[in-house]
């Protein structure tokens, strides 16, 4: 019995140390990999709040182009005003058709055509034809409005106006300009977040299934040290009733040898001092 319950022990020692290495080798694995997810987790977090001050920025920016279109607008109203007296004032002198600004637009638009596009010489002919028109036409525009002094004013005032209103506008495409990399850039931090945050789900799920398998592990090493536990108690058990047995046995074969004494000793026979020992343990004397 004692010998098939060492046996057991010495399995049961063998498969809790197996286990117990196996749970530590998980343990570490899942160490590994709850390091992992964190990083993860933490840079998810770093690029959340990066995205979050680009949408700041871009918030800012967006701002300042309503105030500075607000302000351009405006400003381009007053020239707008300043430009619709200029037309009355031309409708009562009788100055209509096409303004010199418009005149000057298509002057230009003509004069680039000729210098890059290539044509034949009956088309560049007809080009320089309505150029050298147009360019009359200007010239007269202008002399008219320099002689018509209330108009000249006028006219220069609408356009120092509209030049600052240009300004406006400069400010306003810049502003937006700087909004839209801030809309884009808070876009690709995002995505880049949603990208971290999928590799720390997986890490994570990683790090459940192998902590679940070192639990195991783990579980199975309390059991078998509890079985061994319970055949130490059970060898205790056996040992001790087993030292029981041999010594009631030599009691009862010393209380047959001091009765056999004991009777010799009744019968007239002399005792040794041995015997006469053994009949005080005894208890007979």
């Amino acid at each position: 019995m004692l010998k098939e319950l060492n046996d057991k022990k010495t399995t049961l020692r063998e498969q809790s140390e197996e286990s117990k290495n196996k749970r530590n080798d998980l343990n570490a694995q899942a160490s590994i990999l709850a390091s992992k997810r964190n990083e993860l987790n933490k840079r998810t977090k770093d690029l959340i709040n990066e995205a979050q001050e680009f949408k700041k920025l871009r918030d800012e920016n967006n701002e300042n182009v309503k105030e500075q279109k607000a302000q351009r607008d405006e400003i381009n109203a007053k020239a707008n005003a300043v430009f619709a007296k200029a037309d009355a004032l031309r409708k009562d002198n009788n100055l209509g058709g096409p303004s010199i600004k418009d005149i000057r637009k298509d002057i230009d638009r003509l004069e680039f055509a000729q210098q890059t596009e290539v044509m034949t010489t009956s088309k560049e002919r007809e080009l320089v034809s309505k150029i050298t028109e147009l360019q009359k036409l200007y010239n007269s525009k202008k002399a008219e409005i320099d002689d018509n002094t209330e108009l000249k004013t006028l006219l220069d005032e609408a356009q120092a106006i509209r030049d600052e209103a240009s300004t406006f506008h400069t400010t306003l495409s810049e502003y937006a300009q700087k909004a839209q990399e801030s809309h884009d850039r808070m876009i690709a931090t995002f995505k880049e977040a949603d990208t971290v945050r999928a590799e720390s789900d997986i890490a994570h799920k990683e790090f459940v299934k192998v902590q679940e398998k070192a639990d195991e592990r783990h579980k199975k090493f309390i059991a078998a040290q509890k079985e061994i536990r319970d055949i130490d108690k059970e060898v205790r058990k056996l040992r001790k009733s087993e030292t029981d047995s041999r010594k009631g046995s030599v009691r009862e074969s010393a209380k047959k040898d001091a009765e056999d004494i004991f009777d010799k000793f009744k019968s007239g026979e002399k005792l040794t001092m041995e015997k006469l020992m053994t009949l005080q343990r005894s208890g007979l004397l």
